[in-house]
């Protein structure tokens, strides 16, 4: 990226301004970076150990898969997720606030002793399955997060930066070299003059 610049004192200036911003953006940009770089290896084992979760808990309850068949369909089901929205590193990703089911009256007395169980059982799962959801969307926003920013690092300090710094350098120089051919020249006039004005008393 080619930074545009002139050879003046307005520009020298500006990109003065630009490369402090950027020079002072830089050490929390790389903190940032860290964080999110933490923050999503804690999402990845988050939801790996709600994965493993879910299985063990349908592992748990396969000698039940006969006894699903007598179980009523639609009698538990989910009516809301309700999701908060909590900050790591500066960045907003969701957290499970609850979730909400509708239970079916049943008769206690006509249906197997073991519905409220089986009540019990769907809510587990669904609850590890939903956190194992939530937790790789966590992992997805600070992922993406995570990469932008060490973009904007390296953009900053690989890019930026020394083309600021270059930029600056040839203005300097350029105005150093017109200050000297400035000071040359008024010599050679100031020369000129007085071998003119000795000619002439001559």
């Amino acid at each position: 990226m080619a930074i545009k610049f002139q050879y003046n004192k307005t520009s020298l200036t500006n990109l003065g301004k630009q490369l402090k911003v950027r020079t002072n953006a830089l050490p929390t940009l790389k903190n940032k970076e860290s964080a999110l770089r933490a923050s999503v290896i804690t999402a990845k084992a988050e939801a790996e150990r709600y994965e493993k979760a879910v299985t063990e808990a349908l592992a748990r309850y396969d000698y039940l898969a006969a006894l699903w068949n007598e179980f009523e369909p639609g009698l538990i089901r989910i009516t809301d997720v309700k999701l908060k929205t909590v900050k790591v590193a500066g960045v907003k990703i969701p957290d499970l606030d609850g979730i909400e089911y509708e239970l079916m009256p049943f008769n206690a007395f006509t249906k197997p002793a073991w519905y409220a169980d089986g009540v019990r059982i769907l809510k587990e799962i669904t609850e590890l399955g939903i956190r194992s959801e939530v937790h790789l969307e966590r992992r997805r926003i600070l992922e993406f997060q995570r990469k932008k920013t060490t973009q904007k690092v390296n953009l900053y300090e690989k890019v930026q930066i020394p083309g600021y710094k270059e930029a600056i350098r040839k203005i300097k120089r350029y105005m150093e070299d017109e200050e000297n051919l400035s000071k040359a020249s008024s010599k050679i006039v100031k020369t000129r003059h007085a071998a003119e004005e000795e000619e002439e008393k001559v």
